[in-house]
């Protein structure tokens, strides 16, 4: 049950922060959003890949 728990703060964490640079710069995220439907599926699956890569990574490091 612990680890439910924890992949639910994780959750909402990942939300939070998502959520901060659409708040804060909405026309500059608009237009960020309008640039990565513009690339690829092989270029969106490299930074898809990297963004893992990069996650596991650094959790690797902190745990």
């Amino acid at each position: 049950m612990e680890l439910w728990r924890e992949l639910l703060i994780a959750f909402c964490l990942m939300l939070i922060l998502e959520g901060v640079i659409p708040f804060l710069y909405p026309q500059r995220w608009r237009n960020l959003v309008q640039q990565l439907a513009d690339l690829d599926q092989q270029t969106l699956r490299i930074i898809g890949l990297a963004s893992m890569l990069i996650g596991t990574g650094l959790l690797y490091v902190v745990r």
